[in-house]
């Protein structure tokens, strides 16, 4: 593999080195396309006169539209990204996807997926469109498919690794490491007076999966701590179809303590979801895709995380945080939904819950306070086993 120096020091394959139009393909969920940033970063630091288009489904495309590395985004909704089999069989779909791709005369594909996904499906899109480089981590027989066909190491690497890892084995590197959303000043104007109450948290309790949720009578006496016990102002966030959790969350909560709620299911375009976690001292959310928007905008964030996937690949990134869970011996399932009785999550008390929000928010103000280090703060991984 012939390859040329870049001007931060990567040497790039010389095939890629003279691609112009780039598509960035990554289809599935909204964390998903955040840990991938960096990976973004990567490629446009160190092919600066390349632009980069992010392809990727619906709600994975809001990212990219807060994201100065890439210049523009194909929205699609991919049908083996389709696990709850919404999507109608239409392969008229696929056909005008391909003509899409094929008029915009990409020169490369860079196929991202997560660990048990093939990038065999986008590949063959992407073959498909006359798109002449295509790389991806395959552990599958690509045949020709695939032009770089990368191998990932064995041991346990961060999904934010995974990518910079895929990116690297075409040459392309980057010292800047932190996830990507860049949040608009206006988002910032118009949620500022919603962040006014300290403790502000922002608690989301939905998930697109139901195995890594937290129950919502959990959701609920978690909140009721949140402002009995801390004085906290709550702000209960979810997506348009979530609007009926949310209020069934906020109807369980005290009348009292109720009044310290603000109900905000739907209610804000992505921008200003982002511009709020931004603003708020904590954020306290499943493992899903607000959990990576408070890593990405540096707020301190709670997540239940439900051992389906393996917490040192999917949690938080280079934030203060804390992820709370119980070791079951079924770890690691992979479900979309828990055969069993939900222990990994139903086993963390609310009441650890809050105490974990009290002990981070404390670590974080004694470091702004110039005590300690935030080290403690950003690495730490806390099981409720044997505590």
């Amino acid at each position: 593999m012939e390859m040329k120096q870049t001007m931060n020091g990567s040497s790039v394959d010389q095939r890629w080195q003279e691609a112009r139009r780039i598509l960035a393909v990554r289809l599935d969920n909204l964390g998903d396309v955040l840990v991938t940033t960096p990976a973004f970063h990567a490629i446009r630091q160190s092919l600066p006169d390349a632009e980069i288009t992010l392809f990727a489904s619906p709600v994975g495309a809001q990212v990219g539209r807060l994201n100065s590395d890439i210049a523009d985004v194909i929205v699609y909704q991919a049908p083996w990204m389709d696990p709850w089999h919404k999507l109608p069989q239409e392969p008229e779909r696929e056909q005008q996807m391909i003509a899409t791709l094929r008029e915009r005369h990409f020169d490369a594909a860079i196929i991202f997926t997560s660990f048990r996904q093939s990038p065999l499906p986008a590949a063959y899109l992407c073959y498909l469109a006359g798109i002449p480089l295509r790389a991806a981590a395959s552990i599958d027989g690509p045949g020709s498919l695939l032009t770089t066909r990368h191998k990932h190491p064995e041991h346990m690497m961060h999904e934010v690794e995974r990518g910079l890892d895929l990116v690297g084995a075409l040459g392309m590197a980057t010292d800047e490491r932190d996830l990507v959303l860049a949040v608009p000043q206006q988002a910032r104007h118009r949620v500022a007076e919603m962040a006014s109450g300290r403790p502000f948290v922002v608690v989301h309790p939905g998930c697109s999966m139901p195995a890594r949720t937290y129950s919502w009578e959990q959701y609920a006496e978690v909140v009721e701590l949140l402002v009995r016990r801390m004085g906290a102002t709550v702000a209960l966030t979810g997506a348009d179809d979530e609007r009926e959790l949310v209020e069934r969350v906020r109807g369980r909560i005290s009348p009292r303590a109720r009044e310290a709620v603000v109900p905000l299911a739907g209610k804000l375009p992505f921008a200003d979801f982002c511009a709020l976690i931004e603003g708020a001292d904590l954020t306290i959310t499943n493992n899903t895709g607000p959990m990576h928007i408070a890593a990405a905008v540096k707020t301190p964030v709670i997540a239940l995380f439900a051992l389906t996937n393996p917490p040192e690949q999917w949690g938080p990134w280079q934030v203060p945080h804390r992820q709370l869970y119980h070791d079951v011996a079924c770890r690691i399932c992979y479900s979309r939904i828990c055969p069993y009785e939900h222990e990994c999550l139903r086993l963390v008390s609310p009441e650890q819950v809050v105490c974990a929000a009290e002990e981070l928010l404390a670590v974080v103000a004694a470091h702004r306070g110039g005590v300690g280090s935030i080290e403690m703060a950003s690495a730490q991984q806390w099981t409720e086993v044997g505590r």
